[in-house]
């Protein structure tokens, strides 16, 4: 689920800047379609009254807009993500995701579980045809892997739950920004040409991102009028719209009978969502997942997705080693393992709880950890594919019967963290799956559909051994995203996350222990080379890191490595003394990110 950045700017940032300045805001006037540059972005910022960090200026201004206005953290995350739904609609908009929220007053976390979910006519055999799996791309580019989204209903949710202000009120920055518009950069442009030969098969997608049968060039400014009209009717009517009024009418038509250019050779199978799916889809309102670490209480997101237990075991597993004092080849090679074994327990026991029996508490248990932990070797690298362990019944340095292969998942999502003037803190990571969901847009909407479902595994990887992974009716597939919430004393650390697919849950673990263990400030822990080991025969590794002396170092204890050109794009906060806030953003990956607090003051 690795996001694709739409990197933008709009009256929304010249908005924010005149409401620092103690201005009132003009409104906003439609901008010049003359090419322009896009300014320059931070990744860090310092100060009090609340911050936000996202991959994307205008939706981080959107948020602080929202701040300076009176609202919370909650309710800035509400009017970010709508924004990114604007700017960065090949990973964001009407999908799904997953929102880990701090309360200030009462100290607690709490998450919502807001994932896509199958059609109830779904089962094991969704994505087979006499017994076979489809391709790849017949399930990505189809009505057959949309799931009902979850999104709308998130913000409903968390907004009912600790917002402030009316959904009306914070879809406003983001609905201005769909009708006036952004600025198309080197990014966006890049996004859409991967996915031009997909969006030319649907008349919607290349009326919105093929203007004239075109790419959109880099310095003009792109609008969506159907999207601010959607956000518009989102704001009249309330969420129930998408998800029992006309909304939901033309998404079943759309995912039902797919809208594909009469000339188009491609193979697009419908879909079996109904307007039942729609109406009966909830989100959950739950606990974290939680580990100790260092003192320090680290709190994820529970099944349905991976990321907590995952994150969290690796932890533990990390917890004996002190990797301070470590030097850059073992606190690696560290990481390394904790990660691959934390992914080959995921693998075999993370499913949907409501369909799977998913041992969450004894995956995150101490116990368990410790089982694991003594397969590694500082002389020699483990291999992979890995045998998961029996959390219910660990025995030391045991595993568990046959390895359970690595899967498929999608690389696109989107991340975003905001923080209050009373203490509350958001981490929430969201997704339409594949870059550009479905490429299938909503005829007069302007989003696309996700294509979350093929998030499912296709069959199982080895018939031998048990997937929870697998389509069930109404099930959410297995999620890697990793919201993470860092407390000291009920009081906040920071918060991160990532896109990235099943790299967010290695992305996550590296930041957090670059931060706490190697005393790295967030944005230069954000910023440092990435690895991701998966449970698979190579281990992925950024070109900096490829290039060092430490590759070789590694090597000779059996760790095999494949390039990668970029692994994920955290963006995180952080708490400071005397009630300041630190944002943090990637300094370069994906075009760099945008952190910006309320107001900027008393430095690092």
């Amino acid at each position: 689920m690795r996001r694709s950045v739409a990197r933008s700017t709009s009256l929304l940032a010249v908005l924010a800047v005149v409401a620092s300045l103690g201005a009132a805001a003009p409104e906003a006037s439609a901008p010049s379609a003359a090419p322009r540059p896009a300014p320059p972005k931070s990744p860090v910022a310092v100060g009090h009254g609340g911050a936000v960090a996202s991959v994307d200026r205008d939706a981080s201004a959107a948020g602080i807009e929202v701040l300076r206005k009176g609202g919370n953290a909650v309710d800035a995350a509400v009017a970010t993500a709508a924004a990114l739904g604007v700017t960065e609609p090949y990973s964001a908009g009407i999908g799904g995701g997953y929102l880990v929220h701090y309360d200030a007053e009462k100290r607690t976390v709490r998450t919502i579980d807001g994932r896509e979910t199958a059609p109830r006519s779904a089962d094991a055999s969704l994505f087979l045809e006499n017994g076979t799996p489809i391709p790849f791309e017949e399930g990505m580019t189809s009505g057959l892997g949309v799931g009902t989204p979850g999104t709308p209903a998130t913000w409903e949710r968390a907004l009912d739950a600790w917002g402030s202000k009316s959904l009306r009120t914070l879809l406003k920055p983001a609905e201005r920004l769909a009708r006036h518009g952004f600025v198309v950069d080197d990014t966006f442009r890049s996004q859409t040409a991967s996915n031009q030969a997909r969006f030319a098969d649907f008349p919607a997608s290349a009326k919105l991102f093929l203007p004239g049968g075109e790419l959109p060039v880099v310095g003009s400014v792109f609008k969506n009028p159907d999207l601010a009209r959607t956000y518009e009717k989102l704001s009249r009517r309330g969420v129930g719209e998408l998800y029992r009024g006309e909304l939901a009418d033309d998404i079943v038509r759309t995912v039902r009978r797919p809208p594909v250019d009469p000339d188009a050779t491609r193979v697009v199978r419908p879909g079996d969502l109904t307007r039942g799916d729609l109406a009966s889809y909830r989100t959950l309102r739950q606990d974290p997942a939680k580990v100790r670490y260092r003192g320090l209480d680290v709190y994820g997101m529970a099944p349905s997705s991976s990321g907590g237990t995952s994150v969290g075991e690796a932890l533990n597993i990390l917890e004996s080693t002190d990797l301070s004092r470590a030097d850059r080849g073992r606190y690696l090679h560290r990481f390394i393992e904790a990660s691959r074994i934390a992914f080959a327990d995921r693998g075999r026991w993370v499913g949907d709880p409501a369909f799977e029996d998913v041992p969450t508490k004894e995956l995150l248990s101490q116990r368990f950890a410790d089982a694991r932990e003594c397969l590694i070797r500082d002389d020699k690298a483990l291999t992979s594919p890995l045998p998961p362990g029996d959390p219910r019944d660990p025995e030391r340095c045991g595993s568990g019967g046959a390895p359970a292969p690595a899967t498929y998942e999608g690389e696109n999502t989107t991340h975003l963290t905001t923080a209050d003037r009373w203490g509350n803190v958001v981490a929430y990571t969201l997704t339409i799956e594949s870059t550009g969901g479905s490429g299938i847009t909503v005829p007069g909407r302007g989003f696309l559909l996700n294509n979350e479902l093929t998030d499912f595994s296709f069959a199982p990887a080895d018939p031998a051994v048990h997937d929870p992974n697998l389509p069930g009716p109404g099930k959410r597939p297995r999620s890697s995203i990793s919201p993470t919430i860092v407390l000291r004393h009920g009081k906040p650390v920071l918060a991160l996350g990532s896109p990235g697919g099943a790299t967010i849950i290695t992305t996550v673990l590296q930041t957090l222990t670059g931060h706490l263990d190697r005393g790295l400030p967030l944005v230069d822990a954000i910023a440092a080379p990435r690895a991701s080991q998966r449970n698979t025969p190579t281990t992925q590794i950024e070109p900096d890191l490829w290039n060092s002396p430490v590759r070789a170092e590694l090597e000779k204890l059996g760790h095999v490595f494949r390039r990668t050109p970029e692994i994920g794009a955290a963006t995180g906060v952080q708490r400071l003394p005397g009630g300041r806030w630190l944002a943090a953003a990637e300094k370069v990956r994906r075009g760099g990110g945008s952190a910006m607090v309320v107001h900027p003051g008393g430095g690092h």
